[in-house]
């Protein structure tokens, strides 16, 4: 039996893709679905005339496979990875590898790495993005897990993803769930991008009255720029599109998003670790308010929109909504950054934020100009602790300022709503100021719970409590928890 270089589980579009690509770079893949009709097609359909071997069982597909085994789960997340995990292990051997390159949540992996090291299993969770297109060309590949199996799957791992000046957009991310985590941040840049373009989208086609056409200028145009990313170059893309009437399709789609979960779980963990990763929060709350759509078209009628028309130099106004997006862009990947360095504490991982920003300037859904710029600010300062204190960002939040909050005031005014421009705005203008309010936040919580509060004519940590109704006692809570 010839014995292949790697296993792959799961042929869906994903898997299917990937197979190809390693099949380009001259790996044997023997591939195994649940449903084997899937099998046939793929060897009788996309496959055909090429070394890929199919197989019908879990047993027949490893011992398909050269020593140490290398079996990859390309299946749905969640309970059907641990379910064939438990299917593949009886067959395995000490040293043998399972990869997992599904959306897992981090914290799955983490459970699954610790518990096959205890059966000298090892294991890799490995986010993977860019899509069918990506899979089937050269996709962004972060991987995670046991280090121990790194030098065995880097060669395959690396041949198969994109590049950028010939270096691979795959790099070892960290132990345990650090590959599987960044792909989760990446995937929620990903929700904050996505709605910063619907929303200048929306100030240009209802607030300044733009024809599709024109709006498909403007988008191409900005591709040439500082915004040149896979994301604007497909919305221009989609904005060229005829439906069979020959009218833009993109005004026939309805309008509910939807959504897989990992912008929910940057959301979730970045309130676990308490990091103001707001863009990101209201791009997915944005996605929810969408598919209320039945009790928008009633709210619609009864609070009908105000008329008020844009009056003003539209080409001035385009500029401006140009450079909100640019500087919401920069304070999106600012706030995922953020949330990343605080994860790397909390859960013990060495991550390298500018390889972090090398493998998803090629392959991934966020790749951009702009993400050169993210490395070259951590190869100058390899621990730079935010990315708004790079000269570069900071001339550019600088340059972008005004036009900022002119499309901000624009969306205010007509009605237009801006949640990802307006959140990153109050963000930036939240941590740029020394003073906020939040000393009459601790005064309140002390009044009415006894929570404490610091001083600043006094060291950090010492805390006071006041009997502020002069019938409390001088009882207090336990400090408060930033």
């Amino acid at each position: 039996m010839v014995q292949a270089d790697i296993g792959l589980i799961g042929l869906a579009v994903m898997g299917q893709n990937l197979v190809l690509n390693m099949q380009d770079h001259g790996f044997q893949v023997v591939v195994y679905n649940r449903t084997t009709s899937k099998v046939d097609d793929f060897l009788n359909g996309s496959a055909k005339n090429t070394s890929v071997i199919g197989v019908y069982s879990i047993e027949e597909l490893i011992a398909s496979l050269k020593k140490p085994r290398i079996v990859m789960l390309m299946v749905k997340a969640g309970v059907v990875v641990d379910k064939f995990i438990d299917q593949i292990v009886p067959y395995l051997e000490a040293g043998d590898i399972i990869i997992d390159g599904g959306n897992s949540l981090y914290s799955d992996t983490d459970r699954r790495t610790q518990t096959l090291a205890e059966k000298n299993i090892l294991f890799i969770g490995t986010g993977i993005s860019g899509g069918e297109e990506g899979a089937r060309s050269g996709p962004s590949i972060m991987p995670g897990g046991n280090q121990t199996a790194w030098p065995i799957v880097k060669p395959i791992l690396q041949a198969i993803a994109a590049k950028v000046d010939q270096t691979p957009c795959c790099e070892w991310v960290g132990n345990n769930g650090a590959g599987h985590y960044v792909k989760m941040v990446h995937n929620g840049i990903e929700y904050g991008d996505m709605q910063l373009i619907a929303e200048a989208y929306q100030l240009m086609r209802e607030g300044l009255g733009l024809e599709v056409e024109a709006l498909q200028a403007t988008f191409a145009s900005w591709n040439q720029g500082v915004l040149e990313s896979y994301l604007i170059e497909i919305t221009s893309h989609i904005l060229g599109v005829k439906d069979d009437d020959g009218e833009p399709l993109l005004d026939i789609i309805l309008d509910t998003a939807g959504q897989k979960g990992t912008g929910k779980w940057t959301g979730i963990n970045a309130l676990d670790l308490g990091m103001p990763v707001t863009l990101i929060a209201e791009a997915v709350f944005a996605r929810c308010l969408s598919a209320l759509k039945a009790e928008r078209l009633k709210v619609a009628n009864l609070y009908p929109a105000s008329g008020t028309q844009f009056n003003g130099d539209v080409e001035a106004m385009i500029a401006a909504i140009h450079d909100a997006l640019y500087a919401s862009k920069i304070i999106s990947y600012t706030q995922g950054y953020m949330l990343m360095r605080e994860a790397a504490k909390e859960y013990a991982w060495q991550l390298n934020y500018g390889n972090v920003a090398l493998m998803w300037r090629g392959g991934c859904i966020i790749r951009s100009q702009f993400l050169g710029n993210i490395k070259q600010a951590f190869d100058k300062q390899e621990n730079l602790e935010n990315l708004l204190l790079d000269d570069f960002f900071a001339n550019q939040i600088k340059q972008t300022d005004a036009g900022w909050r002119k499309a901000v005031i624009l969306g205010i005014e007509l009605g237009i709503p801006t949640p990802a421009f307006s959140s990153a705005l109050a963000f930036y203008d939240g941590y740029r100021r020394a003073n906020l309010p939040a000393n009459l936040l601790q005064a309140q919580r002390d009044y009415f719970g006894a929570h404490m509060y610091e001083r600043i004519d006094k060291p950090r940590g010492e805390f006071f409590h006041t009997n502020w109704i002069g019938s409390g006692g001088q009882v207090a809570s336990t400090n408060y928890q930033i």
